[in-house]
Order: C-alpha cells, then sequence, then structure tokens
C-alpha cells in the first residue's frame, strides 16, 4: 500500500529529525519545548503513517532502523529546501534581514574568518551570524547536507561536481620547529633530511595534513607521523616543547614568531602557497546575505585584522564558532 503524499505530517517530520539528531528524546523535548511523551506520540503516529519502525532499542539507547536512516536524510533535504524557499521569498522582498550560516576549516575559522564577519557585521548589523568551526571534509559535508550557506576552506574536494569555489585569500604553509632544533638556523634544508623528523599532524580530513602529505610522497619522502592533535593549538604547544615538527598555515603563528617558541624552517619546496576557498552549492540559490558576504570576501584586498584567538575550540568535533549572533 502506498503512502499518500499529504500524510506525511511537517510537524511530525520536524520532531522526528529532532529525535533522530540527538538519538535521545528527552533532549529532543527539551530543544522543541515539548513533554517526552508528546514526543513519543508524534513519532508513533508517523510510523503508523509510514508502517515501519523508526527506531530501535538496545538496553537505554535508541538507534535508527533503516527506514529511520532514510527518512532522516530526506527530512533533511525537506527542511532545507523549505529554508531555501523562505530565503528566495525574503530576497524577492528585498530586505537586508536574514541569516547567514558559514562552516569553515579550522585555520579558516580561528585565524581568517572571524575578521571577515566582524567587518561584514558592522555593514549589515541586521544579519544574524552563525559560524562553525570543524575540519575541512565536515565543513563540506555541511555545506552538501545544506545545513550551511557558505563554506571557507583550504582545498576543495577534487571530485565535488556540486560545489562551485572560488580562491579569495592566499595560504602559506611553512615548517615550523622549536628555536633549539638541529635545523632552526640551516639554509635550504633538503627535503630528504625532514624524513628523520617526527612529524606532529592534524587529524585526516585536514587540509594542510592532505597538502604536506602529497607533498612529502611527490618527493619520494617517506614522513613519521609522531603524533596526531586536534588544533593547530596543540601542535604549537607541542613543537615548541620540542615534541616534533610541523608543518602548518603561516597565518596561524605570528604570535609564537614574535615571542621565539617557534621558528620557520627553510626548507626547501617550502612554503607551500594554496589559497582560501569560499564554497557555495553549484546553481543553488544564495539567500542575501550568503551573496553579499561572499562577494564581501572576494572584494576585500586582504584578511581584516582581528584579535589573536588561542585555538581552544577548535577540535575535530563539530563546534559553534564565536560570531554567533
Amino acid at each position: 500500500m502506498s503512502i499518500p503524499e499529504n500524510s506525511l505530517n511537517l510537524h511530525h517530520l520536524r520532531v522526528f529529525q529532532t529525535v533522530a539528531r540527538h538519538l535521545n528524546f528527552s533532549r529532543a523535548a527539551e530543544e522543541m519545548i515539548l513533554s517526552q511523551p508528546a514526543v513519543s506520540m508524534h513519532v508513533k503516529s508517523l510510523e503508523e503513517v509510514i508502517g515501519l519502525p523508526l527506531f530501535e532499542k538496545t538496553g537505554r539507547r535508541i538507534f535508527l532502523t533503516d527506514a529511520g536512516r532514510h527518512l532522516y536524510e530526506y527530512s533533511q533535504r525537506i527542511f532545507a529546501l523549505l529554508r531555501e524557499t523562505a530565503q528566495v521569498m525574503e530576497a524577492l522582498r528585498g530586505g537586508e534581514r536574514g541569516s547567514l550560516r558559514v562552516a569553515a576549516d579550522t585555520t579558516a575559522g580561528v585565524y581568517v574568518v572571524p575578521g571577515y564577519l566582524g567587518a561584514f557585521r558592522r555593514s549589515h548589523p541586521e544579519v544574524a551570524i552563525s559560524l562553525e568551526v570543524t575540519n575541512r571534509s565536515a565543513a563540506v559535508e555541511r555545506l552538501l547536507l545544506r545545513e550551511v550557506d557558505l563554506a571557507v576552506v583550504g582545498q576543495v574536494p577534487e571530485d565535488a561536481e556540486e560545489l562551485s569555489a572560488t580562491p579569495f585569500l592566499a595560504n602559506e604553509l611553512v615548517v615550523i620547529a622549536w628555536p633549539g632544533h638541529r635545523l632552526a638556523g640551516e639554509r635550504s634544508v633538503p627535503v630528504a633530511a625532514l624524513g628523520e623528523e617526527a612529524f606532529l599532524m592534524r587529524e585526516p580530513g585536514s587540509g594542510t595534513r592532505a597538502t604536506a602529505e602529497r607533498f612529502f610522497a611527490e618527493a619520494g619522502v617517506a614522513i613519521r607521523v609522531g603524533m596526531e592533535l586536534g588544533s593547530n593549538s596543540a601542535i604549537k604547544q607541542a613543537v615548541a616543547n620540542g615534541l616534533g615538527i610541523a608543518v602548518i598555515p603561516r597565518r596561524a603563528i605570528d604570535l609564537e614568531l614574535q615571542a621565539g617558541r617557534l621558528v620557520i624552517l627553510d626548507v626547501q619546496g617550502f612554503p607551500r602557497l594554496r589559497h582560501w576557498h569560499v564554497v557555495h552549492g553549484r546553481g543553488r540559490f544564495l539567500p542575501p546575505p550568503a551573496a553579499a558576504f561572499r562577494a564581501f570576501l572576494l572584494g576585500a584586498p586582504q584578511a581584516p585584522s582581528r584579535p589573536p584567538d588561542p585555538d581552544a575550540s577548535s577540535s575535530p568535533d563539530r563546534c559553534r564558532g564565536g560570531a554567533h549572533q
């Protein structure tokens, strides 16, 4: 028996989506300001319409069934399309209000994007801004799921045909070490000399790590990963304490260079020049705030200045950044 299209209640679907995101009925009830029995009732009603269970329980935990996983994916698309519809209507009214949702890779999210957002907000005070700082892969995923309007990343996946990326700011990668390192002060260090070193790396999915690994592989140098760390801040601290060397964006180490806690090694082939890109869905409607911010990024000659950020919140887990209005 087919399911009539008009039998899928959007409110039931919103409640289900919230439970599926938390995998917890109590948290979903708190977020939606509903009682837990009401949440359970909405989910049960949806299961009756579909004719399949959406959750299964193991011990005290709940999990999505196969039907639940498919419905969750479609519910994300449905509500993203509803948001886009509202944004198109807002654009047709020519309003300056609205929201701007940006995801950025860790380095851009800490050292680049906040300065731009601060300058943008001063000229668009009515726009509600959110910044999500995560790694490159997660930022791109959020964009593909239409959970953000724009992404700012250092490296764009080559197979992402659904995305349109435009470079807007140079990003130099350098090799850093503690001042007492054996290669500190040496000129034109051969790449092969780094094969003996312990490299401190970001987690898989980091654009900086991908660029570094590709460069050394092409140079025929097998690098040894001494430690994986979840943020540039942690990497800088570890390098400054002599635990290894690292490849890191030059923009992330200004304070440490001034304080004499880190040095840049003069390695052949470095610095590696990359660019930060502003990315959006190809052919997708950009709401006015997002279109204005993209134009702002592409028109600014350099990254606006901003206070130094210790990078403490830039773990590989997703986190809400400090530009949340």
